[in-house]
């Protein structure tokens, strides 16, 4: 038996991550981010930040994004002047990603932004820990 599109999970994930979606936009267009650029920048920063220079492939890996995208995504970072990528003595083939002070800016305004879209968008939610608690397992 069918169920109603309302009691489908994955049809109310889909809803939800829709809205979730649209005000993350809203919250990164006055930086002139997408989503994806917001979450490759910080990725970058916040392993920058560990002491770490990390690859291509370590970024892609720590964000969940596909490896090709992820590249193509860095190079537009790169042409905003936001991060820099040097080959890697160690490996010729790999790229050393190093965000630049302005990239740093950016980044840390950036997640204060969706930061407060988070808790905007899911403070209206009576334990947003429960909510951490389902997801988790969820994604593996």
């Amino acid at each position: 038996m069918a169920l109603d599109p309302g009691d489908s999970p994955g049809f109310l994930m889909w809803h939800v991550t829709l809205r979730w979606q649209r005000a993350i936009a809203a919250a990164l267009t006055p930086l002139d981010l997408t989503h994806v650029q917001f979450v490759l920048l910080a990725t970058t920063w916040w392993l920058n930040t560990r002491g770490e220079p990390p690859n291509q492939l370590t970024v892609a890996r720590q964000a969940g994004t596909d490896v090709k995208m992820t590249s193509q995504v860095l190079r537009k970072l790169e042409a905003k002047s936001l991060i820099e990528r040097e080959v890697d003595a160690a490996d010729t083939r790999a790229k050393r990603l190093r965000v630049t002070e302005h990239g740093a800016q950016v980044a840390q305004r950036a997640i204060t932004a969706v930061e407060a879209t988070d808790a905007a968008f899911f403070g209206t939610l009576p334990d947003p820990g429960a909510l951490l608690a389902m997801l988790r397992p969820l994604a593996g």
